[in-house]
């Protein structure tokens, strides 16, 4: 399978935020394939001093989305994360990472809606700071919801 994860940090030392981050998506879930650079960003849906730094990437694995989403709540957890943002507030945060795009190994996308996840995420086309790093790593996937791929969504 692979995933397309959007990463983000506006507390501490950014970098080495996302840094981390990658390395345990590297350890815990498999091997990334493509990893954007790094944007500074403003809050998206709240009021901070803190700017963000974004990423996006792209990693093959054998989990499916559930296990995939219980790993970086783990991952988030233990960067100091207390908890996720919940009725659309949003806060400062360490360490935010969130599952994007799916797709089979054979390149089949996924659609998932539970409670605990929605795959294609929602909202990603309606966020810059999720659609420039993905553009830059990904330009030709498509969404299959928008039937559209990500550098005609941007």
């Amino acid at each position: 399978m692979y995933f397309f994860f959007s990463l983000g940090t506006n507390l501490g030392n950014k970098e080495q935020n996302l840094l981390l981050a990658v390395q345990k998506i590297k350890e815990r879930i498999g091997k990334v394939l493509s990893l954007s650079s790094f944007y500074a960003t403003a809050p998206w849906g709240f009021t901070s001093e803190n700017t963000f730094l974004n990423a996006a990437l792209c990693a093959e694995t054998a989990f499916r989305p559930l296990a995939i989403l219980k790993i970086t709540q783990e991952i988030e957890r233990e960067m100091g994360r207390a908890r996720k943002s919940t009725n659309g507030v949003y806060s400062d945060r360490v360490i935010d990472i969130d599952l994007l795009l799916c797709f089979e190994s054979d390149g089949t996308p996924i659609v998932l809606d539970t409670p605990e996840l929605t795959l294609p995420h929602p909202l990603m086309q309606e966020r810059d700071f999720v659609m420039k790093p993905l553009m830059e790593i990904a330009p030709e996937v498509a969404h299959i919801i928008l039937k559209k791929t990500i550098h005609e969504l941007l």
